[in-house]
């Protein structure tokens, strides 16, 4: 036992005291937040996103005429010259446009949009959905249909989601759900594959320069692997709880200024008028509208983050030590890295496809059969798994796929154990399934 913790002390700092690996710990988050910084000064400060486009209509079924209505970002217009004079315009004004309505609007492309640049998703769906409403109105009223009536029933429901607990009602966010589970996914796929490579690029860089064959003269083989594997574990636990730490730093930091800039200028305005502050904290109830950001911020705290990162912690360490273990048979079965590949697919296989079918199916039906399967299957629970978690699992079901992981790393780590000792000591053999097999029932 002294021998594995020596190894995994040596695999654990030799990684740790790396100036990439302390770079990586505060380049990570300051590049989120770098993201999102750009991407909010981009849609807040560019001219190109936030200058009115002019759209000049000539409206020759007099259907739509001075119907449409203008937007922040687009302004319609009637033409006053002929087409011909408005073509030549549109060459001096890049970001106009002519939509030109001809008496047959209703023909497929009959209705034409010209300007020197083409025009984007953004007004082009823009202008046929103003069209289509306009002209579906038209058509209720030649019917002899009462269309302000028909507006004035309309409704403006929003659904508030709830979920049941043993603890009573507790308020929900589908879409923070969704996020998520979305970004639970991403990380522990991204993890087991860049960790557990680590693992296989370090048993094969031992392999290769022969230095494993004065290891394993004071350690056994099981040992050595074991060592490694959960040394690079700690490694990749160590910088997860640092970007969840200084992550979860920014978000409240941010989250406090949203709020305070929420809430101040309210605050300022009412008392300018000598009324009283009421500050509510329902959104639906808000007197104040909420920004996008304060909604997103509000959304996310309907999730149970504690709870999501606790099974994110289990299933990324159980994960890893399952798939490790695989990825340190397949370096000590090879001679360099190329050889990896044909190893290398069938065991992240099932990963893969859960990890495909989380962003189309399982996020859509985190309880259907297929679900509940491949969140109990130990290649595939760490991804299936952190897609459910939001949404709510039955306690019965995390439990068994817990213990099945946990069943699952010890049967693939004594497999890969069974390999990699007969595998660390063989050089110049291509090695094939067939050989592995004839490795796996050697004795010891």
């Amino acid at each position: 036992m002294n021998k594995v913790l020596l190894i995994i002390q040596r695999e654990y700092m030799v990684r740790v005291k790396k100036k990439s690996f302390i770079l990586m710990i505060f380049l990570v988050p300051a590049l989120i937040v770098a993201m999102f910084g750009v991407i909010y000064l981009i849609t807040t400060y560019s001219n190109d996103m936030n200058k009115t486009r002019t759209v000049w209509v000539m409206d020759e079924s007099g259907v739509f005429t001075g119907k449409f209505q203008n937007k922040s970002k687009l302004a319609f217009q009637t033409v006053t010259k002929s087409l011909v004079d408005e073509k030549s315009d549109l060459r001096k004004n890049e970001d106009d446009f002519l939509l030109v309505i001809p008496t047959d609007y209703s023909k497929t492309d009959a209705v034409q949009i010209f300007s020197k640049k083409e025009a984007n998703f953004t007004i082009a769906g823009e202008i046929e959905d103003q069209m289509n409403t306009i002209a579906t109105g038209n058509k209720m009223v030649t019917a002899g249909i009462d269309t302000l009536k028909l507006h004035a029933i309309k409704s403006n429901i929003s659904i508030a989601a709830k979920q049941i607990t043993d603890k009573g009602e507790q308020d929900s966010s589908i879409g923070a759900a969704y996020g998520a589970g979305i970004a639970g996914a991403i990380l522990v796929y991204l993890a087991l594959f860049i960790y557990g490579a680590q693992v296989m690029r370090g048993v094969l860089e031992e392999k290769t320069s022969r230095i494993i064959e004065v290891i394993v003269s004071s350690v056994k083989p099981f040992q050595l692997m074991l060592g490694k594997i959960i040394g690079v574990g700690l490694v990749g636990l160590t910088q997860f709880v640092l970007w969840i730490v200084l992550s979860s730093g920014v978000t409240y930091i941010a989250g406090n200024m949203l709020m305070k800039d929420k809430i101040l200028p309210a605050k300022t305005a009412q008392m300018k008028e000598h009324q009283p502050i009421k500050i509510q904290t329902s959104p639906s109830n808000s007197t104040v509208p909420q920004s996008p950001a304060i909604t997103a911020y509000n959304s996310f705290k309907t999730v149970n983050f504690p709870y999501i990162l606790g099974c994110f912690l289990f299933y990324f360490l159980s994960g890893f030590f399952l798939y490790a273990a695989l990825f340190a048979a397949v370096g000590s079965a090879v001679d360099s890295e190329t050889e990896t590949q044909q190893f290398m697919f069938p065991i992240t296989l099932p990963l893969l496809f859960t990890y495909i079918i989380s962003f189309s199916f399982l996020i859509n039906n985190p309880d259907s059969t297929l679900a509940i399967w491949l969140s109990e299957i130990p290649f595939t629970a760490p991804v299936a798994m952190m897609v459910r978690i939001p949404f709510g699992v039955p306690g019965w079901q995390l439990a068994l796929s817990m213990f099945m992981m946990v069943v699952g790393f010890l049967f693939t780590t004594w497999v890969a154990a069974r390999i990699y000792r007969v595998g660390i000591l063989m050089y110049g053999k291509k090695a094939s399934y067939k050989e592995l097999a004839k490795w796996f029932f050697y004795k010891e």
